[in-house]
């Protein structure tokens, strides 16, 4: 039997024909951008004379949100609770899927490569749709209200979070988990006792990073009637009460900046233990 803990694995370093094929491709890859970006100036036919007025016309708007409004706090308050209510179901569900999801999607540690595949596969597909058209999808199924929120950031957290999930357990070394092979352990057991251990770090900061991003999208899908406090911004803007909207616009500042702060701390914390 090998002991790896002898054994020393040493990268290959690449030659020179290969950085030049890289170098080559880099390039190519800049060129086409370059070029694209060029033709898509062109052919959108973008109206730069609208800016200047444009800019004049927002300034004026931006006067008439002074003062802010805070005599309806108590709707934007609950409605700013139902955000973050929303967030955190809709995350926590979509953590708990892509968590078993990942063990069969991740390639060092999938029982079977076509399961793992199918998996990728529907990450994929999911991801491709943002989450605001998910909740127009729901909203059509079930109904206007939080629900369709709820549906549409578990289906969004899904989709990223078996990405990132995968790749987390696929850094694991390759030679503890043959090394647990070399045991005689079983599927199950590499992974409660080989992988799990090493990347539950870098899992739980994917987690953290995510609920940041859908509490952030939660306010948004409001506006579509999924719930939260996007519809009162969406209110106040079609009605013209611009003071109120910058309340609003306040509240969900706050929102979001006491969850990035916590979630700094956490982090912080994290690393300090690893």
């Amino acid at each position: 039997m090998v002991n790896l803990s002898k054994v020393n694995i040493r990268g290959a370093k690449p030659n020179r024909a290969s950085k030049s094929k890289n170098n080559r491709s880099l390039k190519m890859y800049g060129v086409i951008g370059g070029l694209f970006f060029i033709f898509s100036l062109i052919q959108l036919q973008l109206d730069y004379s609208r800016l200047l007025p444009g800019i004049l016309k927002f300034g004026k708007t931006a006067l008439l949100m002074f003062p802010p409004d805070a005599s309806e706090w108590t709707h934007v308050l609950l409605a700013a609770v139902e955000s973050v209510q929303v967030a955190i179901l809709g995350t926590v569900l979509g953590i708990i899927l892509a968590f078993f999801l990942a063990f069969l999607a991740a390639d060092n540690i999938a029982p079977n490569r076509v399961i793992s595949w199918l998996i990728r596969s529907l990450a994929s597909l999911l991801r491709a749709i943002p989450t605001l058209i998910w909740a127009l999808i729901f909203i059509v199924a079930v109904g206007m209200g939080p629900l369709p929120g709820v549906l549409a950031i578990t289906v969004g957290a899904v989709g990223s979070l078996i990405k990132v999930f995968a790749q987390s357990l696929e850094e694991v070394d390759e030679g503890v988990i043959e090394a647990l092979r070399s045991t005689g352990a079983s599927w199950l057991q590499i992974v409660l006792q080989g992988v799990l251990p090493v990347a539950l770090s870098a899992l739980f900061a994917w987690c953290v990073m995510r609920f940041e991003g859908d509490l952030a999208e939660s306010t948004i899908l409001g506006a579509v009637g999924a719930g939260g406090i996007g519809y009162e911004l969406s209110h106040a803007m079609r009605s013209y009460q611009f003071d109120q909207a910058l309340f609003v616009g306040f509240v969900i500042f706050m929102m979001v900046f006491s969850v990035e702060l916590v979630s700094n701390r956490l982090k912080l914390k994290m690393r300090k233990r690893a």
